[in-house]
């Protein structure tokens, strides 16, 4: 039977979402009383009854405004920004380049030829099947 590695609680495997989450939520909370007392000011203002069934419309539009302006142009940014550094855009690989030219200076440097550790396939290949037979 193989080995499985160790898992982590779920508490520290979900951490950031777990504390996320429930930022989220407090700060919905925190919209949902703020907004009902504002729209019950406003309805005593103007001498009229707090009405739930329009108060829920409203929290709901103010709620995806919200949003719609602040949420989904994170996600846009992270989300794009990871799928254009996974498709390899010119930017990120320029950096690899740069990253890997730096690399190969140093190893002349210190007398070690950097063609050593370009990677085979074939030579990867050859080894595995001389340790496994």
């Amino acid at each position: 039977m193989a080995d499985r590695p160790h898992r982590p609680k779920f508490f520290t495997a979900y951490s950031f979402g777990i504390v996320t989450g429930g930022l989220f939520l407090l700060s919905w909370v925190g919209q949902l009383v703020f907004q009902m007392i504002e729209m019950r000011n406003d309805a005593a203002t103007h001498g009229e009854q707090f009405d739930l069934a329009q108060f829920w419309p409203a929290f709901f539009s103010s709620t995806f405004e919200n949003w719609q302006s602040e949420f989904l142009q994170l996600v846009w940014q992270a989300a794009g920004l990871a799928m254009f550094f996974f498709w390899g855009s010119s930017q990120s690989k320029e950096g690899d380049e740069r990253l890997e030219a730096k690399i190969d200076r140093l190893l002349v440097e210190q007398g070690i030829d950097p063609a050593e550790f370009e990677y085979r396939e074939e030579a990867d290949a050859e080894r595995q099947e001389r340790q496994s037979g």
